[in-house]
């Protein structure tokens, strides 16, 4: 199985759906409201003029957040709808005192497609667990970022992912075991979606990602 293809179909599949939630709430961010949570800003603190490396950007709200505050912000993402849509954003955008453009790779891929390095680099909620080797990740990372450049992960605690989509038991081993291939319905942002998609993840616990 090709799982970054699995995965691509899926996240291709979830766009407008969450486009239309009421998780993301677009109405709200295209007045002006950042997606970026309290603990993020914390973290990052003042960004303006600083170059940031956003990794795993679905359609890029926190990119174009960053870039509200004055970074400049590259955005990276392996579904490609998702950013079509980020890249429509950015140009509908009137409030950006950065820049934020957007590249659409696989994250492992990403030295063939981007030459430069960033101050930060940034990706929150959700997003190692697409990946099956954090080894490559963190030398990504490293690769991107400048000598004296931080990274600023944000993400759910691992025993998150023993249960299953529904939190009603334990289904899944905390330590990275192989690939974990399932079928969900629905979505995080809205569960009750009209949508049943296959998926490929893996699991990490604390240890690891340490």
């Amino acid at each position: 199985m090709d799982y970054k293809e699995v995965n691509r179909q899926s996240w291709n599949n979830k766009v407008d759906i969450h486009l239309n939630s009421d998780f993301y709430d677009m109405e709200g961010f295209r007045h002006g409201k950042s997606s970026l949570n309290e603990i993020e800003l914390r973290l990052l603190g003042k960004v303006e003029g600083k170059t940031i490396l956003h990794l795993q950007c679905h359609f890029g709200q926190d990119t174009i957040s960053l870039a509200r505050l004055g970074a400049q912000v590259t955005g990276v993402d392996l579904s490609d709808k998702a950013i079509q849509t980020a890249r429509e954003l950015a140009q509908r955008e009137k409030d950006m005192q950065g820049i934020a453009s957007f590249v659409c790779c696989d994250l492992y891929d990403l030295p063939r497609h981007l030459d430069e390095t960033f101050d930060i680099a940034f990706t929150t909620y959700g997003t190692i667990g697409w990946l099956p080797d954090l080894d490559r990740w963190a030398n990504i990372i490293s690769h991107y970022l400048n000598p004296d450049g931080k990274l600023i992960f944000v993400e759910f605690h691992p025993v998150v992912w023993m249960f299953d989509d529904y939190f009603k038991q334990v289904a899944y081993p905390y330590l990275n075991s192989g690939p974990i291939m399932e079928t969900l319905e629905g979505t995080y942002a809205d569960q009750n979606a009209d949508l049943e998609q296959p998926y490929v993840m893996w699991n990490h616990g604390l240890g690891e990602v340490i």
